[in-house]
């Protein structure tokens, strides 16, 4: 595992320059949509703050970018010199996404390398400040657009997010295998919408099957670096603009997020000894 973000593939011997201002890239990914990516993102991104690290995130999601809408962000980013950008600020996080760069109706009708060349522009002319961790949300899937992001991204490591559901699962492994053949570390997997709590009668119900998540795990020898559940308060709360974490900090919810938190940085004190 190297040290700080410089990462090399030994496949290609292309050697990816360090990110100013950046100790470590993170990729969050999951080979699929839909199973609670950028929920994940942002609300790990603001754990870590908790746990004392400065982070930030990089919308990597050019076709769909969320994060604005989960962190309530709507502005342009200001540019001192015509050629770089300053992030954007929420809940202290510095963040940018192409969601802040064109019209929320507008769709990015873009080839391959166009996405790949907008996503460098955006890591590499964000003047990020001091930042311990920056979380990328990858898009979905694991073509060639995802390899090339993943193959030209400094990526210290990788989480990967699923639910339980053999569907779901079987992408997953993509993305996770995908990550191994650029030689990129996966920090741990994260199993969401585990279980489901019914608010009425407080039966627990397992609706996209059970331990998928840590079956995973123990096949690839990487952490289970937690479970979440699936709660209407997650989704009404990215959806206002004010993630778990900042609305309800004390919460089982909130709790669930900061252990993965802790979780990674355990995993990457031991990958960087």
């Amino acid at each position: 595992m190297p040290k700080a973000n410089t990462f090399v593939n030994p496949s290609t011997r292309v050697s990816f320059p360090p990110l100013a201002n950046v100790k470590h890239i993170v990729a969050i990914a999951s080979g699929k949509g839909g199973v609670g990516k950028s929920t994940l993102t942002v609300n790990l991104a603001l754990a870590l703050q908790q746990q004392g690290a400065r982070a930030g995130i990089l919308d990597a999601d050019i076709y769909g970018p969320s994060i604005p809408l989960m962190l309530g962000v709507d502005a342009k980013p200001e540019s001192e010199d015509g050629k770089s950008m300053q992030p954007l600020r929420a809940y202290d996080l510095q963040v940018m996404s192409m969601g802040f760069l064109i019209a929320a109706n507008t769709p990015a009708v873009w080839r391959g390398p166009m996405v790949s060349k907008a996503l460098q522009q955006m890591l590499y002319q964000t003047r990020w400040d001091a930042l311990d961790y920056l979380l990328v949300d990858l898009p979905p899937g694991t073509g060639d657009i995802q390899l090339t992001l993943a193959q030209k991204i400094p990526l210290a490591g990788a989480i990967i997010i699923t639910t339980p559901q053999d569907l779901a699962l079987l992408d997953a492994r993509k993305a996770l295998l995908m990550f191994r053949k650029v030689n990129v570390a996966t920090l741990g997997i994260v199993e969401n919408m585990s279980q489901h709590t019914c608010t009425q009668c407080g039966h627990v119900d397992a609706i996209f099957g059970e331990q998928g998540g840590g079956a995973m795990a123990a096949e690839f020898d990487v952490p289970l670096l937690g479970k979440l559940p699936l709660d209407r308060q997650i989704r009404e709360h990215v959806d206002a603009g004010k993630p778990s974490v900042i609305a309800v900090p004390n919460s089982k919810i909130a709790q669930a997020y900061e252990s993965i938190a802790q979780r990674m940085l355990k995993r990457f004190s031991l990958l960087t000894v």
